[in-house]
């Protein structure tokens, strides 16, 4: 939820007015295809992965650094721990190639899955750094399970209960849900009857068992539906066993989602549990139910609402929110190999309508940039291609000024998101294995506050764009239902308004991707003007002054 005027009022609500401030342009900073090694360090981590009960380290040096007694040794740190402030996890002989062969101790005090590993020197009798700081990229080999996916389609959408039980998902052809999961609300204390206990890393942590099983119930009737499950991981900051998780530098301020605490002993493992114990619980339909997909925060370049810190440093924010994403993706990927983990940015390409955010290409960049220097990993992408402004209800034509054909355009949205796509192609953003990561378009609505066939249009160019680009892997729309304190700033998302009653999107999405195809795509053309599959398919970027 965001929050304005005291409110607090749907995602896109607070940003409506604000995107009509002036254009920032964003500095880019990304980087060529190799891996990125500060400055000044001759010393590489080629690479730190998991080998039956070890872990192998392998390093390069071009030259070799001069030291006191000609080793190399391996620090293991915390996240939150810099420099030789670790544990000595192994040694070997200085050279241009060595390695070196140490316990991962999964699941124990001194797990090493997801500390980061660096090489230093002894010289003048001090360690000293000598190498970047690289983490264990395959945690996919320790997972007992590889859940098969419920990859059915790309049509989804923020649910409502009454749409389960009504049947309407089934109806409108459903194929995927997204949810959110608040941290505050599932962690517990061995003080509250019933709490779930899980031991993880020689510790007992506890889980609010009514939540959970909640969720328990929730997940398993989507899946009996053949439904996909992505799940939002977010932190209000507000529960009285997960204060913990709140970074030291996110106290303070009134937002609806603040930074994990990556930066502290407490808050760092309780994440590692909370991790292996989600990626653990959700990864059998049968028994608890199956998530496919994670996404780790909302929207976290907008710093001041989904991500908080009281930094306004890229740097700083970026960097925290990768250590929170390499604890989450290692500890879930170590219980389900079949599991996608996907970070999260908003619209706002080069333009931020709130001075306190970061534009997404920057952020998007940055994120890049630590994961390749730290070890690269099959990262997703999810992408909230909303019209701009908010309140725009052509999907199809956007504002020139907003809108653009190149990589200077303010805002990416669908009627651009070619530019996103040709973006996450480039040879730096590719995955371990050279294939373009997973993008999911995980967040998108269109308001019928000026009209309901403008939305049904809008909704129809929306998730056929999405279809017709093989690297999206989710459409979701959002939400089934207008809600109250939204409609207030013009955004009637939902398919049905706030009666329950169905509006034209309503038929148009239900129809779409089935055998009345045709007829929605002729509809959707006579509203539009122009024919949407040309319009698709020869990538027209049609702009209208205003």
């Amino acid at each position: 939820m965001r929050k304005a005027n005291g409110k607090f009022f749907g995602r896109p609500a607070v940003r409506a007015a604000a995107m009509l401030m002036g254009l920032v342009l964003a500095l880019f900073c990304g980087g060529s295809a190799k891996t990125v090694q500060a400055a000044g360090r001759t010393v590489r981590i080629v690479s730190c992965r998991i080998e039956g009960a070890e872990v192998v380290c392998e390093i390069e040096a071009d030259p070799v650094p001069s030291s006191d007694d000609k080793t190399f040794y391996l620090y293991a740190d915390e996240v939150y721990e810099d420099g030789p402030a670790g544990e000595v996890v192994g040694k070997t002989a200085a050279g241009k190639n060595a390695e070196v062969r140490f316990p991962l101790d999964y699941d124990t005090e001194g797990s090493n899955l997801s500390r980061k590993f660096l090489v230093s020197m002894k010289r003048n009798g001090r360690m000293e750094q000598v190498s970047d700081e690289h983490y264990i990229t395959n945690p996919e080999v320790l997972a007992p399970v590889a859940a098969e996916r419920m990859d059915r389609g790309i049509k989804g959408i923020l649910p409502t209960l009454e749409g389960v039980v009504s049947g309407e998902l089934e109806e409108l052809g459903i194929q995927q849900v997204i949810y959110n999961l608040y941290l505050d609300d599932i962690c517990s204390d061995e003080s509250v009857p019933d709490a779930i206990p899980f031991a993880y890393n020689d510790r007992t942590w506890y889980f609010d068992k009514d939540k959970i099983e909640y969720y328990d119930a929730m997940i398993r009737t989507y899946n009996a539906m053949d439904v996909q499950v992505t799940m939002v991981l977010l932190n209000r900051g507000e529960g009285e066993y997960s204060r913990d998780l709140v970074h030291p530098r996110a106290f303070g301020a009134a937002c609806p989602g603040y930074a994990l605490n990556v930066a502290q002993p407490e808050g760092t493992e309780h994440l590692k549990a909370i991790g292996a114990f989600l990626g653990r619980r959700y990864c059998d339909e049968e028994e608890h139910g199956q998530i496919d997909n994670w996404i780790l925060g909302n929207e976290v370049n907008a710093r001041t609402e989904w991500w908080y810190t009281d930094s306004s440093s890229l740097d700083f924010n970026s960097n925290i929110y990768v250590k929170a994403f390499r604890i989450i993706y290692n500890e879930m990927k170590a219980s389900n190999a079949s599991l996608r983990i996907y970070n999260s940015i908003d619209q706002e390409w080069n333009r931020k309508s709130n001075p306190g955010s970061f534009l997404a290409r920057d952020y998007l960049d940055r994120f890049n940039y630590w994961i390749r220097r730290e070890g690269n990993i099959d990262w997703g992408l999810s992408y909230h291609p909303y019209n701009s402004p908010l309140t725009d209800p052509y999907a199809w034509n956007g504002p020139a000024r907003w809108v653009g054909s190149t990589l200077s355009t303010p805002y990416i949205t669908m009627q651009n998101l070619d530019i996103l796509i040709d973006y996450m192609h480039r040879p730096e953003f590719l995955n371990p294995e050279g294939e373009v990561r997973s993008i999911s378009l995980a967040e998108v609505g269109y308001t019928s506050a000026y009209g309901e066939e403008k939305q049904a249009a809008s909704v129809a160019y929306g998730y056929l764009k999405a279809a017709s680009l093989p690297d999206v892997d989710a459409f979701m729309l959002f939400r089934m239902t207008d809600h109250e304190q939204e409609m207030q700033s013009k955004l009637n998302l939902g398919l049905k308004d706030i009666n329950g009653n169905r509006k034209q999107a309503y038929e148009m999405y239900g129809k779409l991707g089935t055998p009345e195809d045709a007829a929605a795509k002729a509809r959707a053309s006579e509203i539009i003007g122009m024919d949407i599959d040309e319009m698709i398919e020869k990538k027209i970027v049609w702009t209208r002054e205003g």
